[in-house]
């Protein structure tokens, strides 16, 4: 190992979000996702001195695509502090790659867009092996009707109807670029690319669709949630088992290498964003 130097490391971490508290680091023993990331720094005797996500997951969601980006000081080069920190990780996190980042890249502040699918089960019982990562639903589902909503949501909207009402956030507009249902197996998986997203705002879509395919509300009433109407008309929030955050863009910075899925103009990568997707999170086979 060489002497101590302050390093900037950008990582790629896969985890099962189950046993976590969301992303944020919480006062207390309450495990989360950056509290472990720390932690195994700390025991390899690198001092992190700050560490950002390109998209902060919620308690019990899934990544198989977060970009975490970290300063730290410590003998370990950023090419090889992923392979050190797996050693010291829960074994539910997974440091899959690192290499070294400029000067104020933020994984967060510099994204362009992410992407999150979430998976739903349509099957009469439920399954043992994919309980912690889809969502059960027994009762029948209009398709049609799902892909409709998919639809609505496509496009710049007052996504206020799907956020908690106590919020620090004061703007509430989102550009979706992908939205749709696919078929994958017995599943029925969401896919959806934004350039940001609001807190809950994945699962609130998803809870609402539910609601609309079961018959339960009307697609127009959909249209009005998406002009800005309170959260009260948007149906309960999903539960976070289903989610798991697939992908992050950013545009270029220098000493970075370029996302898969880059091209040169932001808009135009929102354009071009629209027309792909990762296939499929990194958990267990399906059926």
């Amino acid at each position: 190992m060489s002497e101590p130097h302050e390093h900037h490391a950008l990582l790629h971490v896969e985890y099962d979000g189950a046993p976590f508290h969301g992303w944020s680091r919480q006062p207390g023993d309450v495990p989360t996702i950056e509290g472990a990331i720390l932690a195994a720094f700390d025991k390899l005797g690198c001092d992190a001195t700050a560490i950002s996500c390109a998209g902060r997951t919620d308690a019990g969601v899934h990544a198989s695509a977060q970009v975490v980006g970290a300063r730290y000081v410590g003998p370990i080069p950023p090419e090889r502090i992923a392979h050190a920190l797996n050693g010291s990780l829960p074994r539910e996190i997974a440091a899959v790659a690192s290499a070294p980042a400029p000067a104020g890249f933020d994984p967060r502040g510099d994204a362009t867009s992410r992407a999150y699918e979430y998976r739903v089960l349509c099957a009469p019982e439920p399954s043992a092996l994919r309980a912690r990562y889809v969502l059960h639903h027994p009762r029948r589902l209009d398709r049609d009707v799902l892909a409709a909503a998919a639809a609505a949501i496509l496009g710049t909207h007052d996504f206020t109807a799907f956020t908690p009402s106590r919020t620090l956030h004061s703007f509430f507009d989102r550009t979706v670029v992908v939205s749709r249902w696919v078929e994958r197996g017995d599943e029925l998986v969401y896919q959806i690319r934004a350039n940001a997203f609001l807190r809950h705002m994945v699962r609130v879509i998803i809870g609402t669709m539910l609601s609309i395919a079961r018959g339960e509300r009307a697609i127009d009433q959909l249209h009005a949630m998406l002009a800005g109407a309170p959260r009260s008309d948007a149906a309960a929030t999903a539960p976070a088992q289903g989610l798991c955050f697939v992908d992050v863009t950013w545009s270029p910075v220098d000493g970075l290498p370029l996302p898969p899925r880059w091209v040169p103009d932001r808009e135009a990568a929102l354009r071009e964003l629209a027309h792909v997707l990762p296939s499929a999170c990194a958990f267990p086979p399906q059926g």
